[in-house]
Parts: C-alpha cells; sequence; structure tokens
C-alpha cells in the first residue's frame, strides 16, 4: 500500500522555524521527484517547492523562495522541508507529493500555524 504520512508540523511563533518530514512507504522514491504542496484557510493549494529524484534540481515559490529548503534522503525514503522566518501567511495545511509519469500519490498532509 502507497503511502506519505507528513509530520512535523504545529503552532510555531513569526519568525520562527520548523521542518517537516514525509516518510514514503510502498514504492520507492528515488524514482520520483517530489514535492511539498500547501493549502491555507480559503485559497487554492498551491506548490511550495520540488526537487529531483537525484536531489539536484529544486525550484522554489516565490513566496518562500529563500525561507525554505527542500531535501530528500532516498536511503530513509524521506523527504523533509525546512522553512525559517515563518510568517502567519505560512499557516496552512502542508501535503507531500511523489510523483513521475501517469503515477501521482499525495500525503494527507500536516497543519502548520504561524500565530502569537
Amino acid at each position: 500500500q502507497v503511502q506519505l504520512v507528513e509530520s512535523g508540523g504545529g503552532l510555531v511563533q513569526p519568525g520562527g522555524s520548523l521542518r517537516l518530514s514525509c516518510a514514503a512507504s510502498g514504492f520507492i522514491i528515488r524514482n520520483y521527484a517530489m514535492a511539498w504542496h500547501r493549502q491555507g484557510p480559503g485559497k487554492e493549494r498551491e506548490l511550495v517547492a520540488s526537487i529531483s529524484t537525484d536531489g539536484t534540481s529544486t525550484n522554489y515559490a516565490d513566496s518562500v523562495k529563500g525561507r525554505a529548503t527542500i531535501s530528500r534522503d532516498n536511503a530513509e525514503n524521506t523527504i523533509y522541508l525546512h522553512l525559517n522566518s515563518l510568517k502567519p501567511e505560512d499557516t496552512a495545511v502542508y501535503y507531500c507529493r511523489g510523483y513521475v509519469g501517469n503515477y501521482n500519490f499525495w500525503g494527507r498532509g500536516t497543519q502548520v500555524t504561524v500565530s502569537t
């Protein structure tokens, strides 16, 4: 059974940082590009960051560029998202995604709330 399980979300103060993890099972992530998406309250789901199969190529949304780092550990079948200098507008459910060709897997998400 294919699963992506996100963790690491929670309540963070503005200016803080966190690390989200996404553990995959049922498939080998080294064959898949991976990405983080998020959906804020009342907003559409948006791409936050993506990473190539070997980790050598990454892309970031303008809203997080310079504050976010996506990484992957293919040996652990896990990807990560580090977010720094968090802002209230970063509040969202963060989803992990694995994709290649017609295959597209999503996690159930982890809530990140940035607030005092």
